[in-house]
């Protein structure tokens, strides 16, 4: 046996390149790379369906119950899908003969097997059979797991196989002669080891690696070798010792992963190291250190701030997936666990456990240009990649890596595995946790395991097809700063167009961020690119922190805000120069405030007449409390006369339990007012996303009762949100017309809390054929 120790990387940078289609800097030298040498149509991944698994619930069950999706598998033929549901304790089928149009198959329990409290870590597939990887640990101190083998035609289990202890996953060989199996028996975190600290490490029982040989087709002759990773007598293996694994007493092997050559890779996530071992004789090859980084420009503080001047220093990357690019070199998923985690991904050569390269900061870059940077991970792991997965496509070797946190894939071309080359990213549901490349069919699939009925936040298996249309996602970007890193941006709950600048757009963010930014944005391109970031103050020239919802851009300079409050009293509008800063502060009257919620001013517009007196139309998201049921204000503000008049709008009713409508923005469409409407739906649940006009009255309301305009349906925008077969977003919240004439609108993602975080700015068409020619 031999032992390899990988040297620490040190800071590695991100990079620009070609308008921020970051690539990043790698460890050793080696420079960014574009794409060449494969000729032909560009060809990328697209998303062609997302199916919510609660949908593929047995009869009966209420569909709030929790039930994910987290590790998947398919059929040889490529058209039956496999999942497993720990939640629910069981697996789930799905027919994924036609992409677009996947069909639940329904789900084994696994206390029909054995336990009620069974749980499934992993599964495969071997011909026509399911592996099934079950954890029946009855605690941290007595670990226990078993294999079941399934017959995928009848559901029906023809062995088990006891494993020793608890497993996590499983990794089948490509002629189908092996399967591995790491079994982690993983620490307690709330343990304390003799003379260590909570959650240290040693915890008792060692894991190890199982090998099954799987001779021939039938699953009674398949049989289990062990690997052990400490000695007999529990003590650490030379190897692991010499590698300079953290406990080399408690390896806790996370991932497992198998090359053509019948190499086994297993990262030990805890011990921040890589085991390599030959199937065939079960013999350990090599064990070499994860290493340490050192990544620079990113945002390392929880503080409502996208900040990409913070940096990490010699921190372990503790990987968890772990795949082979080929048969010489393999990459990880740094993760992290309880000591580290490098926010990227990294290369090895596997001859001598060296780092061949290294993403940087690049992946978390990634994540901030396309709005999917999640600030309220910034403390902690960023975007936590924790999935790796390699296939062959057309020729063409991709690698997939999945952020937890930020909820999206990066694909990389891996032709060159020393200079890994990025191409797309893809947005998925919360937590993508099983990457599952399925080439015969052209096909991804990603299981997503968080699921919360309460937030409307479902798992989902969303699957994505190569072609040679352009894909869906992402329909916005930033570019670069000043200083070459991507503009950070989120939560775009508003849009109003530039004056005599008929190709741009402006958008706002909320209290998502601590610090409220306007952003110009490029429609001529197609992603949109967000092109300059300009931060708003107060009155002194202080940074502030406005729940702006709405925005409009005043043909005499400078914006309007419409501010949301957390109570009625804290709604305003708010006049900033062209530099942000606050110069005007309209409160709202002192009759209406106090019968408002929380739910406040949600968009704002402005015409000004040939005399050049300026009238401002704002739009409240709910009722007033002493308003008929049912009927919001649009409210009008006479800037020079300092006068408030309001007009009343019908709302559209809702049936859904806990569901209610609101309006979410205004804008002018020639002598109409144009006004989001919208339920707080999303998924499958989203219903109502629609706009419509009302008259735009040419004076102020008259005294007595609200007079409420009569509204006309413009545009049902909810077959837009479903057209890129995602997760229906649920806050459609910003609509203009551009000096273009098109019609723009665009969702809010929340600032990635309790959303999937995708933003979708929708290109809907010109004025004339979604509002009627005037």
């Amino acid at each position: 046996m031999t032992s390899k120790k990988t040297l620490p990387v040190l800071a590695v940078a991100g990079a620009t390149v070609a308008a921020l289609a970051i690539t990043g800097t790698a460890h050793a030298g080696a420079q960014p790379h574009q794409h060449a040498g494969h000729h032909g149509p560009a060809r990328s991944f697209d998303r062609v369906a997302t199916y919510p698994v609660f949908q593929n619930r047995p009869a009966g069950e209420d569909p709030a119950t929790e039930t994910v999706a987290e590790i998947s598998a398919v059929s040889a033929d490529g058209r039956t899908l496999i999942y497993t549901d720990a939640a629910a304790r069981r697996i789930g089928f799905l027919d994924i003969s036609r992409p677009g149009k996947p069909r639940g198959l329904g789900t084994l329990s696994l206390a029909q097997l054995g336990d009620a409290e069974d749980e499934p870590t992993s599964v495969a597939v071997v011909g026509r059979y399911v592996l099934v990887v079950v954890n029946t640990s009855a605690s941290y101190t007595d670990p226990s797991g078993r294999l079941d083998i399934i017959e995928l035609a009848t559901r029906k289990r023809v062995r088990s196989l006891d494993l020793g202890g608890q497993p996590d996953s499983i990794a089948i060989s490509a002629d189908e002669r092996y399967a591995a199996i790491a079994i982690e028996n993983e620490r307690d975190e709330e343990a304390t080891p003799p003379g260590g600290k909570k959650g240290d490490l040693p915890q008792a029982p060692a894991g190890f690696v199982q090998i099954i040989d799987l001779p021939g087709s039938n699953p009674h002759r398949w049989t289990l070798r062990t690997v052990p990773l400490t000695g007999a007598d529990g003590r650490a293996l030379p190897a692991l010792a010499a590698a300079g694994i953290v406990e080399p007493t408690d390896p806790e092997p996370e991932y497992v992963t198998i090359n053509r050559r019948n190499q086994l890779a297993v990262t030990l996530q805890e011990n921040n190291g890589i085991v390599l071992v030959d199937l065939p004789t079960g013999r350990i090859t090599s064990v070499f250190s994860a290493g340490t980084a050192s990544v620079t420009r990113i945002d390392t503080a929880k503080d409502g701030v996208i900040d990409l001047t913070g940096s990490i220093t010699d921190v372990p990357r503790e990987p968890d997936a772990v795949a082979w690019l080929d048969d010489r070199y393999l990459a990880t998923a740094n993760e992290g666990d309880w000591r580290g985690g490098t926010r990227g991904w990294t290369v090895f050569d596997s001859r001598t456990g060296r780092v061949a390269w290294d993403a940087g900061n690049s992946f978390e870059w990634l994540a901030v240009r396309h709005g999917l940077h999640n600030e309220d991970r910034a403390g902690k792991k960023g975007t936590e990649p924790e999935g790796i997965a390699v296939a062959e496509y057309n020729g063409i070797r991709y690698a997939f890596v999945g952020s937890e946190r930020s909820n999206f894939i990066a694909v990389y071309d891996v032709s060159k595995p020393t200079a890994p080359v990025f191409k797309q990213m893809l947005a998925t549901t919360n937590g993508p946790e099983g990457l599952l490349p399925i080439p015969s069919r052209g096909l991804l699939a990603v299981s997503s395991e968080t699921d919360e009925a309460d937030a409307n936040v479902r798992a989902s298996v969303t699957l994505y097809q190569l072609g040679k249309a352009a894909p869906g996602f992402p329909s916005i970007v930033s570019g670069p700063d000043a200083t070459g890193a991507p503009i950070g941006w989120g939560a775009l709950g508003a849009l109003s167009a530039a004056p005599k600048q008929p190709h741009l757009l402006y958008s706002v963010t909320d209290a998502a961020y601590a610090k409220t930014q306007i952003f110009t944005i490029d429609v001529r391109r197609n992603p949109a690119v967000i092109i300059k970031a300009l931060p708003v103050r107060d009155e002194r020239g202080e940074p502030v922190g406005y729940d702006a919802e709405g925005i409009f851009a005043r043909p005499q300079g400078g914006f309007w805000l419409a501010v949301e409050g957390a109570t009625g009293p804290g709604n305003k509008l708010v006049r900033v120069d062209a530099a942000g800063v606050t110069r005007q502060v309209v409160p709202l009257p002192a009759d209406v405030a106090p019968g408002l919620g929380k739910q406040g001013f949600e968009g704002v517009t402005a015409t000004t007449d040939k005399r050049g007196r300026e009238i401002v139309w704002a739009v409240l998201q709910r009722e007033v409390a002493t308003d008929p049921a049912g009927v919001v204000r649009i409210g009008r503000y006479d800037v020079s006369a300092g006068t408030w008049s309001w007009f009343g709008y019908r709302l559209e009713r809702t049936s859904v339990p806990g569901d209610s409508m609101g309006l979410s923005e205004v804008t002018v469409v020639g002598d109409r007012l144009a006004v989001i409407e919208r339920d707080k739906l999303n998924g499958p649940a989203a219903a109502v996303k629609r706009i419509y006009t009302v008259e735009l009255p040419t004076g102020p309301a008259a005294l007595g009762p609200l007079r409420v305009l009569p509204k006309r349906l413009a545009l049902d925008v909810l077959p837009a949100l479903r057209a890129d077969n995602g997760w229906t977003q649920e806050k459609l919240e910003g609509l203009t017309v551009a000096g273009n004439g098109q019609v723009y609108a665009i969702t809010d993602n929340d600032g990635v809390q309790d959303a999937t975080g995708e933003t979708v700015l929708l290109r809907l068409g010109p004025s004339a054929k979604v509002f009627g020619r005037r």
